[in-house]
């Protein structure tokens, strides 16, 4: 790993002093990391991958070898505890993961069959499609939290700005700032940026601007409950550490999943984590859309009405309570392909 660092470093034309600046740590560390005498944490391996360059996967996992390593130490004691661990690893495999469904697998070979189609026709886009698409993303997603603009509504209060009667300033609000946040979600892919707690943060004060500025893109500090699931988020204490296991997760994992399977595995770890007093679930919905649309995919836009969004939430659970986190991937899945389905309709394609 050393040597690595190293390397990559020299090869970037990238200084010490610059490494560490972006680290925030002192100039010092950073060539203890390069000599070996010291390791980095877990986070500074995550910032060392993305400023050098280099796969999260590989240093991660070259990362926690030496991690079990320095724990377990060699000898029969040792290969007693991986053989063990190694057992437990292959059955929460089997049981958390199972194999991919046959349904999953049908379903995602045909939205990269659909997707591929689509790439031969992007020319045929147009903005007005993307805002019109867009705008039922931002009605069909406050929708399912309960904002009771219609579609019609929701269009005049983003593009017209006009007030509507009867409904309140909140509704109002959402409408405005769900625009605005796919706004930063378009300059995140135009600008190639890979998926960081900063942009999370970002996404959910945008979501929550004029709303509740105390919450804003800040991590609860109180416990919550989600009425009328049977998911009982973790305690705010550990929110911080969760959110680190989130990013960590998807860093050794985001070249390994099939796009619409990593796109719905983040989306369900963030939600389940709920780290914000509110706005979790649009800010969720929107890192899922990130995700595909980084990958040339289509926005996949869960409905809001009655029978949709209790299908979305008891997915959703099945995944966090049951662990049938197959059910979850397969309904974002079928989003997906319906989203791509209707896109090629409209192109006539």
């Amino acid at each position: 790993m050393k040597a690595k660092f190293k390397s990559a470093r020299l090869e970037k034309g990238l200084k010490i002093r610059e490494i560490a600046s972006a680290l925030n740590v002192d100039a010092s560390l950073v060539s203890k990391f390069e000599s070996g005498a010291r390791k980095p944490t877990r986070e500074q391996i995550i910032k060392l991958s993305n400023l050098l360059e280099l796969d999260a996967h590989d240093l991660l996992v070259d990362w926690l070898s030496n991690q079990i390593v320095e724990n377990i130490g060699y000898g029969n004691f040792a290969l007693e505890v991986l053989s063990l661990a190694e057992d437990k690893v292959k059955y929460y495999t089997k049981s958390d993961l199972k194999k991919m469904e046959d349904d999953l697998i049908l379903v995602l070979n045909e939205i990269d069959k659909i997707k591929n189609k689509l790439a031969n026709h992007r020319d045929l886009d147009s903005y007005r499609i993307a805002q019109a698409l867009e705008l039922e993303y931002t009605f069909e997603s406050n929708r399912i939290e309960g904002n009771t603009l219609t579609l019609k509504e929701t269009d005049l209060v983003v593009n017209e700005g006009i007030t509507i009667s009867g409904k309140s300033m909140r509704e109002h609000l959402e409408a405005i700032n769900h625009k605005e946040a796919i706004e930063y979600l378009k300059e995140l892919i135009n600008k190639d940026s890979d998926f960081s707690e900063r942009d999370l943060l970002q996404l959910h004060t945008l979501i929550l601007k004029g709303i509740d500025a105390k919450n804003a893109g800040k991590y609860r500090d109180v416990q919550v409950m989600i009425k009328g699931s049977r998911h009982l988020p973790p305690q705010p204490y550990i929110i911080k550490k969760q959110m680190e296991d989130l990013f960590f997760w998807y860093e050794a994992n985001k070249n390994h999943f099939h796009p619409v399977v990593l796109a719905a595995e983040l989306s369900e770890r963030l939600v389940t984590v709920h780290p914000f007093i509110d706005g979790n679930g649009r800010t969720s919905r929107l890192i899922m859309n990130l995700i595909l649309l980084k990958n040339g995919y289509v926005i996949a836009n869960i409905k809001g009405d009655v029978e949709n969004r209790m299908r979305y939430y008891q997915s959703l659970e099945n995944a966090q309570v049951d662990q049938r986190k197959e059910d979850f991937h397969l309904f974002v899945a079928q989003e997906e392909l319906n989203a791509l389905n209707r896109y090629c309709s409209i192109l006539g394609i």
